[in-house]
Formats: C-alpha cells, structure tokens, sequence
C-alpha cells in the first residue's frame, strides 16, 4: 500500500490499496507543518475541519483493512532474536519512542550509515508477525531489500515523499498502525516532536525515527546507535561481491533502557535478514 499527499494539499493524503484503487483521505488534527510550503509562516497548523462523506467512508476501509492481527492490549511487539538483548523489556513496547542513528562517518549518505537497515530489522518481527507498519520519507527503499530484512510488503504503507505536510501525514498512520518509520525531511521543531510522541503513547503505537541531519530534539525511550560498521566480501584490490555487513549497535535511553547495552551484528547477513556477529573476530 503506498500513500502519498494529494497534489501536495496539506490535510490531504491518497492511499493506494491494491483492491480499492485510490481512496482519498482528510486529515484531522494538530498536528503542525514544518518546512519549506508550510501555510501561515513557522508554527502555522495544517488544515483542520469535519471529513466529507466520502473521507468517512474511506477512513473505515482503511481501518479495517489495517485492523491489527495482535490486541492493542499486548504490551510487548516482537523483535528479531539477534536485537532482543538491545531492548530492555526483549522486544518493543507499546506506545514508545525509538531513534536510530546511523554511523556518522558517513551520516551524509541517506542510509549509508546503516540506520535505514536497523530500522527494518527494529520493525520486521512485528511485520512477520502480522502488525502493519508505515515508513514516511523513507525514499528510495528497494522492496527487495525491505523483504530480505523480513518485512510484510503486504502490510506496508509507504509515503516516500511526504512534503511540508510529513507530520500530519505520520500522525494519521500513527492512528492506524501499529508502527511508523520516520525519515523527518525537515529538522522538526521541539513541540512538533513532542506532538508525535505524545500521539505515539495515546495510541499505543511505536515510532521509530531515522532523524539522519534532520535531528530530533526529544529524548527517546530507546536510542540505537551503530557505532562501528564495515562490509566483507571483497577480494584483492577491492573486486568481488559484497555479501554481509558487520556493524556494532549501542542501546542506550531512559529508565530500564539506561543501562547502555552493546551488540554485534550482521546486518545484512548473507540472506539479507539480521543475524549475530561473534565479537571475537574483527573483520
């Protein structure tokens, strides 16, 4: 399922369901724009106001079309074993916060750093599981990638390019989904953040943010953060095929996740998924 804002009018989106064609969508909210486009000068709100009919009638398809396989009541989502013992309770609790940093060696290359491909695996067991899971501002994901790592590309909506109107857009899958994968295309300010959580928490969903050199001013439940990262399968003189890639992955954050924790991990392991790296043995 991909969606994406209609002729770039914020309050807007179209979603692109494979059985339904394109449904169109009003947002409602407080949710603020930010960026380049945003109505009203820096701190104007996104269009709000009572959904047409047909809205009405688009949001309860989407609704039951994302209705959750696992009750809302469960407190924890799977995680894939290799990233169990990074998170303090062993997999994703419900309502929080969780901010992937990549290298910064190479934090000018959108996914470079490894941050993209720990976000997906952070999100992959729930996906496999039956949760649907939303990636905003993600561009240019391959869907073969994004597969190999163990994502359900059938529960999967995609906003690559939400423009000024990013935060309503992943407010509204906040609502519907069980997790969201936010790249910010515009450093967000610190009530707009704050806003995300807080509707993060109330809806019992998880936000996962790839802030990249947008930042995030919030603190988050869990922060992970690759801190040392190579590839191997090369040969002499740098030929060769590149078949997994090992890097070290920090956990750190607030209350139980204060302790910080430390694993290594091939990501992407030769079938493409996330497996662990024996810490012994350096590249």
């Amino acid at each position: 399922m991909f969606v994406s804002p209609i002729d770039r009018t914020p309050g807007r989106v179209a979603v692109h369901d494979p059985d339904e064609g394109e449904i169109e969508i009003e947002i409602e909210g407080e949710i603020e724009q930010s960026g380049p486009g945003a109505p009203g000068a820096p701190g104007g709100r996104g269009r709000q106001g009572p959904a047409t009919g047909r809205s009405e009638e688009s949001l309860a398809l989407l609704a039951e079309r994302t209705r959750p396989v696992s009750s809302s009541q469960t407190r924890l989502l799977p995680v894939l074993p290799p990233l169990a013992g990074l998170l303090p309770d062993g997999g994703v609790r419900r309502g929080s916060t969780i901010v992937v940093d990549g290298l910064a060696t190479v934090a000018h290359d959108p996914g470079g750093g490894g941050d993209v491909s720990l976000a997906l695996a952070v999100v992959a067991a729930a996906s496999a599981a039956g949760s649907w899971c939303g990636l905003v501002g993600v561009a240019g994901l391959g869907a073969v990638a994004a597969h190999d790592a163990g994502v359900d590309l059938g529960r999967l909506a995609v906003v690559p390019r939400p423009g000024a109107a990013w935060a309503e857009v992943t407010a509204v899958l906040i609502d519907g989904l069980d997790l969201v994968v936010l790249r910010p295309p515009f450093p967000p300010r610190r009530d707009m953040a704050r806003r995300l959580v807080a509707r993060t928490r109330e809806r019992r969903s998880v936000l996962v943010v790839v802030p990249g050199r947008s930042g995030w001013p919030e603190c988050p439940d869990v922060r992970l953060s690759v801190t040392d990262m190579a590839w191997e399968g090369t040969g002499a003189g740098g030929s060769g095929y590149l078949e997994r890639r090992r890097m070290t992955v920090t956990a750190t954050g607030r209350r139980s996740a204060a302790r910080p924790r430390r694993r290594h991990l091939w990501l992407p392991s030769p079938t493409g998924t996330v497996a662990e790296a024996d810490p012994a043995v350096r590249p």
